[in-house]
C-alpha cells in the first residue's frame, strides 16, 4: 500500500431498494489500491453510507465511478427520506487517514468534478470556496424540493452560499435528476445514532438540541431571539424518529472523536432522556470508526482498562454502548484499520 492512505465517505440517496444499492457498490469495485469498506443502507431516512478507503488515486477513480452509477440509477424527484438531503449523491468527503495524506485529499476533491457529469457541486470543509460554505449544513438548507427556486433567483438568506461551485448555469434534466451533491475534505467522522425507547421522538429532539454545539435558538415574551450553546464541542444532532424499529433516535455527526468520545455523548443522551422518564436502547455506528475511539469508549466501560488488551476494551465499547442492538457490529468491517487490514490480506 502507499504511504499515502485516505477514505472517501459517499452518502447516496438510496437505502431501500437493495438492488440498486448493490449496483452502486458493485461500480466502485475492482479498482487496485481502493477497497470498499463498507455500505450502510437505512430505509428509514432512504440513504447508504458507502466507505471507500486505499490509495488517492485509486479511491477517485472508484468514487468518480460510483457517482456516475447513482446518476443513473438514482431520481431525487422522486426521493423520499427523513434525512436532510440535496442530491442522489447527496455529499462526498475525502478523510485523511494518515498524517501526511491530508494534501491528497484536497487534490482528489479538486480533480473530482472533472470526472462526473456537470452536476451541480458545492465545496466545503477545507476545500470550501468561501467561509460561510465550510459547513455542510447550511449548504444543505432548504433540500432538493427547494434546490430549484434556490438555483434559479428565489428566495435565499445567505447569497455566498446560493450557487454552486460547478454547474451547467441552469436547471435542466441533469440538475433535476441528480439534485447537487457536497464535495468536501474533512477529519474523520463518526456518523452515531442512539436509539431512544419512545415513537414521537419528543425526548430525543430535546436531547439533540441539547447536546449539539449550535444548542438551541430561544426567544423571550416579545419575540427576541438569541443562541444558546450546546454541551458539546463538535457535535452535530438531532432528534428523528424510527418508525420501522418503533423507536426513536438521536442522530449525530461526531466531527472530532478526539475533542469528544462517542461514550460522552452516549452518556449525555442517557442523562437527558433518562430526566423525561424515557430509556435508551443502546447505539449504532453508521459507516467506520478509528480504532483509537472505540478504545477509548472501551477505557470508560471496561471494570480494569488499565489491565486489558485492546480486543478486550473493544468488546467493553460494543457492550457497554449497546452497538448491537439493531444489528450485528462487525469488528473486522466497522473498524476503520480492522477493515483495510482485512481487505489488504483477501487481496494479497
Amino acid at each position: 500500500m502507499s504511504k499515502h492512505l485516505i477514505e472517501c465517505v459517499p452518502n447516496i440517496s438510496e437505502g431501500r431498494n437493495q438492488n440498486i444499492i448493490d449496483e452502486i457498490v458493485e461500480s466502485a469495485q475492482g479498482f487496485e489500491g481502493a477497497y470498499v469498506l463498507g455500505a450502510e443502507p437505512d430505509p428509514d431516512y432512504n440513504r447508504t453510507v458507502i466507505t471507500i478507503a486505499g490509495e488517492p488515486e485509486a479511491v477517485l477513480n472508484a468514487t468518480s465511478k460510483l457517482i456516475l452509477k447513482s446518476f443513473e440509477l438514482i431520481d431525487m424527484s422522486k426521493h423520499q427520506g427523513s434525512h436532510p438531503r440535496m442530491g442522489a449523491v447527496d455529499v462526498c468527503p475525502f478523510v485523511p487517514l494518515s498524517n501526511n495524506s491530508k494534501d491528497e485529499c484536497i487534490r482528489c476533491a479538486k480533480k473530482l468534478p472533472s470526472l462526473i457529469p456537470n452536476v451541480p457541486y458545492y465545496f466545503y470543509g477545507d476545500v470550501a470556496t468561501d467561509p460561510t460554505r465550510i459547513k455542510l449544513s447550511g449548504l444543505r438548507k432548504g433540500q432538493y424540493e427547494g434546490l430549484e427556486s434556490r438555483l434559479t433567483g428565489g428566495k435565499w438568506d445567505e447569497e455566498t452560499t446560493r450557487l454552486p461551485d460547478g454547474w451547467s448555469g441552469a436547471w435542466d434534466d441533469i440538475s433535476k435528476k441528480f439534485g447537487a451533491m457536497s464535495i468536501g475534505v474533512r477529519n474523520v467522522l463518526v456518523a452515531y445514532n442512539i436509539n431512544v425507547d419512545e415513537l414521537d421522538a419528543k425526548a430525543s429532539k430535546i436531547a439533540g438540541s441539547i447536546i449539539r454545539t449550535s444548542g438551541r435558538i430561544v426567544k423571550n415574551s416579545s419575540g427576541k431571539k438569541q443562541r444558546i450553546q450546546g454541551m458539546l464541542k463538535e457535535v452535530q444532532a438531532m432528534g428523528l424518529t424510527l418508525p420501522r424499529h418503533n423507536i426513536s433516535q438521536v442522530s449525530m455527526n461526531i466531527q472530532n472523536v478526539n475533542i469528544t468520545p462517542i461514550h460522552h455523548t452516549f452518556e449525555a443522551v442517557k442523562s437527558i432522556v433518562n430526566d423525561h422518564g424515557i430509556s435508551v436502547l443502546g447505539s449504532e455506528i453508521v459507516g467506520l470508526i478509528p480504532l483509537s475511539a472505540i478504545v477509548e469508549s472501551g477505557k470508560w466501560y471496561h471494570p480494569n482498562p488499565d489491565q486489558a488488551s485492546e480486543l478486550e476494551l473493544v468488546d467493553a465499547a460494543i457492550e457497554g454502548l449497546g452497538l448491537e442492538y439493531l444489528s450485528a457490529f462487525d469488528k473486522n468491517k466497522n473498524i476503520i484499520e480492522w477493515a483495510i487490514s482485512d481487505e489488504v490480506g483477501k487481496n494479497e
